[in-house]
């Protein structure tokens, strides 16, 4: 059965209740009073923390985990027809909604929701927004896509009218959500598998932006191609800001220091508001500042609580996380699985201290791979020396007939210091045994390349 919202209930199983978003959700949930019960196929440290919390995770996905009194199931996306606890929550005839749509259910109870959408750069904003909120005491409630330091996680339940989470496009998800602020960061294409064709994204996007009420507001990149087919029908607030096009909100006056991190103006309509001092690099990261200024701004927060919060912001787990070095070698992890995300994350490392660069890249589902295999190819030769691992499947089946060598080979038209080698440990040994003091090793990828970095960290040469 479908519900259209939560009241009634009282007891939530979650089936993949290990995932970042699933598990804010449901520390969300228990904060309000439901009882809370969910599964993962492994255990980890997401789920070890809502065990702490009152949680029972059942690790496995067996029909007994659905217990007595369960009146509601969420799943995600990734979740088969044919797992057990879904076959026997519908033979049960327990009420069942997917994720994006319990994400949507919980942004009505707040007057001040704000949705961050875009093919990038979400989570780094999201987490932007929230240190703005923060510092202006808002007290806000965040669900946020990777591991924010400042809030020891992916979630904080607050206490006020203030709803801050990721939108994600994918399967249409965030059409399900109620934004008093859409935020659309840019539009490029991904999730292949979903999204057949631009238009199709592009018409994702204007239904998005259709969604935000009259007082509200739709803050957009205005460095967009075809903006107009997102924003000529929408009945609300439109702030614009941009890095290359004259928009509402742009940055003047960029500087970089010595470690790479960048200063600049903020100008609203031609007229200084201040000066902003990130302590995230690159580029892109400069562009989804201004994101998080223009919502704040519409939010009516000062400037200088604005200005602290970005300053306090050092990022989120997997976006250019220095993780630490090794006999002078500086580790670096990122979660860059698209061309454009791979190409502004080199361009911040240049203006990083290093000597040669050494990538060691996991490429994330096979349809993307096959997709963008020219893009991957021509944005990664940019590295001194790149290892390819092997393709990261997620939710897939290799049905495209795509693998890590077709990488390796088009890389080679550009850069002849490329390389596959499927095992970790092999990855590991191989850069080790080559890169010096004054090097950075990157490790990058949506999928599990991390562990890679770790790995190399506990390593004695």
């Amino acid at each position: 059965m479908q519900i259209s919202s939560l009241k009634d209930i009282k007891k939530v199983h979650f089936i993949g209740i290990g995932g970042i978003s699933m598990s804010g959700l449901a520390h969300v949930l228990l904060n309000q009073g439901y009882a809370v019960t969910g599964s993962d196929m492994k255990q980890s440290g997401i789920t070890d923390e809502l065990v702490k919390a009152g949680v029972k995770v059942y690790i496995g996905h067996s029909e007994d985990n659905i217990e007595s009194e369960t009146d509601l199931v969420v799943y995600t996306a990734a979740v088969k027809e044919t797992n057990p606890e879904f076959i026997n929550a519908k033979v049960k005839n327990i009420n069942m909604i997917d994720r994006a749509t319990l994400l949507g259910y919980l942004m009505k109870e707040y007057k001040y929701s704000l949705a961050i959408s875009g093919t990038h750069g979400k989570t780094t904003t999201t987490s932007m927004v929230s240190h703005i909120l923060l510092e202006a005491q808002c007290d806000p409630t965040i669900s946020v896509g990777g591991i924010l330091k400042s809030i020891n996680g992916n979630i904080r339940v607050g206490n006020s009218d203030y709803f801050v989470t990721e939108a994600c496009e994918y399967c249409d998800s965030f059409l399900k959500f109620f934004p008093y602020i859409a935020v659309i960061l840019n539009v490029e294409k991904d999730h292949v598998d979903y999204f057949k064709n631009m238009d199709a994204i592009y018409e994702s996007f204007r239904r998005f932006a259709n969604l935000v009420p009259k007082e509200g507001a739709l803050i957009i990149n205005k460095d967009i191609p075809s903006i107009d087919k997102i924003i000529s029908e929408v009945n609300t607030n439109v702030i614009t800001y941009g890095y290359k096009i004259t928009a509402d909100y742009n940055a003047e006056g960029i500087t970089y220091d010595e470690l790479g991190l960048p200063s600049f103006d903020v100008i609203y309509k031609n007229e200084l508001i201040g000066n902003i001092n990130l302590s995230v690099r690159g580029d892109h990261n400069v562009s989804n500042a201004l994101a998080a200024i223009a919502t704040a701004r519409f939010l009516e927060i000062e400037f200088k609580d604005i200005k602290r919060g970005l300053q306090s912001f050092v990022g989120t787990d997997r976006r250019f996380e220095i993780k630490g070095k090794v006999d002078g070698i500086t580790i670096i992890d990122d979660y860059a699985h698209h061309p454009t995300e791979i190409t502004a994350t080199l361009e911040a490392i240049k203006k990083f201290p290093h000597n040669k660069l050494w990538c060691i890249f996991q490429s994330h589902t096979y349809t993307r791979t096959k997709e963008f295999l020219e893009e991957f190819a021509l944005s990664l030769s940019k590295a001194d020396n790149i290892i390819i691992a092997d393709i990261y499947a997620a939710r897939e089946q290799n049905t495209v007939g795509v693998y890590p060598d077709d990488i390796v080979t088009r890389i080679h038209k550009y850069n002849e210091n490329a390389i596959h080698i499927p095992n970790f440990d092999d990855i590991k040994n191989y850069v080790l045994s080559r890169a010096s003091a004054g090097d950075v090793i990157l490790t990058m990828g949506a999928g599990n390349i991390d562990e890679v970095g770790d790995m190399i960290l506990k390593s004695v040469r």
